[in-house]
């Protein structure tokens, strides 16, 4: 008997083996097409920074430097090796957590180590009531499809979508600090660099959230009318159920696929939106340390932003990925 079981057990544990192997060669398919797409991208952006006029030595000099101590650092930040090697350099120390060395002489991985956490605080909270809303708001114009509050929702949410983040930055700014006095008007940190208290953080979510939301509305709702063609969602309508309980039980585990897909791509939406909300409300992130790198020349200091930023899509576009293959059995 006990032998019986244990080849019992090694027969599930195989089983499951063969189940989870095909699963993780396909992740891992997709995980190197997402780091083989940011390689690409640090490439142009290496690249695109070479355009640009100046260099860092340059725009880093310092009043009353001659040409040759301009020389000197330029060659002590190796900008007079060709761009192909510093990208190489880069890269290959990229898996050790090396992120360089900026302009100034400071390691990038510092210079990070406190924005970034403060922009992911601010994009996390503003995509989560992203996708709180736009479930909501797409669920209930569903349940009503054609009418009054179906189309004030879809009118709504397009024209939320069309007006910038930093349009709606100003019309907060104005309506809920210089005109009411409600919230504070700029971000101010406290000892650890994070904002000092929490209400500093709800105008730059609501910059974030407002246009987002109207997008992503907008994909719920697409997804949810796909589903209401399908028979089973026909179904539950000729059957008498109420008009929220076939969205919600019927058409809503259908659509979720599309749902997760839409909401991930729209995650580099959200984070090149909040380059410009952090500048506008004065938040730590990496909005400020990608303004003064741009202005610097400093291509490892974008670089390191870029990544940061380019491995959290990365990252929500698997998951999203994963969510897709699970609810309809297909390669992710």
């Amino acid at each position: 008997m006990a032998a019986l079981s244990r080849t019992a057990k090694n027969s599930a544990v195989a089983t499951a083996l063969c189940r989870t192997a095909p699963l993780l060669a396909r992740v891992a398919a997709v995980v190197a097409r997402r780091v083989l797409m940011l390689a690409v991208l640090l490439a142009v952006v290496f690249a695109a920074v070479e355009l640009l006029p100046g260099d860092a030595a340059t725009a880093t000099a310092e009043r009353g430097e001659s040409a040759a101590d301009v020389a000197a650092r330029r060659h002590l930040l190796g900008l007079d090796r060709p761009v192909w090697e510093r990208l190489w350099d880069w890269m290959t120390a990229l898996p050790t957590g090396d992120l360089g060395t900026s302009a100034r002489g400071e390691k990038v991985t510092d210079l990070l180590a406190d924005p970034f956490p403060n922009t992911l605080l601010l994009g996390v909270s503003a995509f989560a009531l992203t996708v709180a809303a736009s479930l909501v708001l797409g669920c209930w114009a569903a349940a009503r499809p054609g009418g009054l509050t179906d189309r004030i929702i879809g009118h709504v949410a397009t024209s939320a979508f069309a007006v910038p983040e930093f349009v709606v930055s100003v019309a907060l700014l104005l309506v809920l600090s210089l005109w009411t006095g409600w919230l504070p008007a700029v971000t101010v940190t406290g000892a650890d660099g994070a904002p000092a208290t929490w209400t500093m953080l709800i105008m730059p979510v609501l910059a974030l959230v407002i246009p987002q939301t109207g997008w992503n509305t907008r994909i719920v709702r697409g997804a949810l009318a796909d589903q209401a063609a399908t028979p089973h969602v026909e179904a539950a309508h000729l059957d008498g159920l109420p008009a929220h309980q076939v969205v919600l039980r019927h058409a809503l585990p259908g659509a979720v696929p599309a749902i997760a897909t839409g909401i991930a791509t729209s995650t580099g939406m959200l984070l090149g939106g909040a380059v410009a909300v952090e500048t506008l409300f004065n938040y730590p992130g990496i909005g400020s340390v990608l303004a003064g790198a741009i202005a610097n020349r400093d291509t490892p200091l974008i670089a390191g932003v870029v990544i940061c930023a380019g491995a959290t899509i990365s990252l929500v576009l698997l998951a999203a990925d994963l969510i897709r293959a699970r609810v309809l059995g297909v390669r992710p």
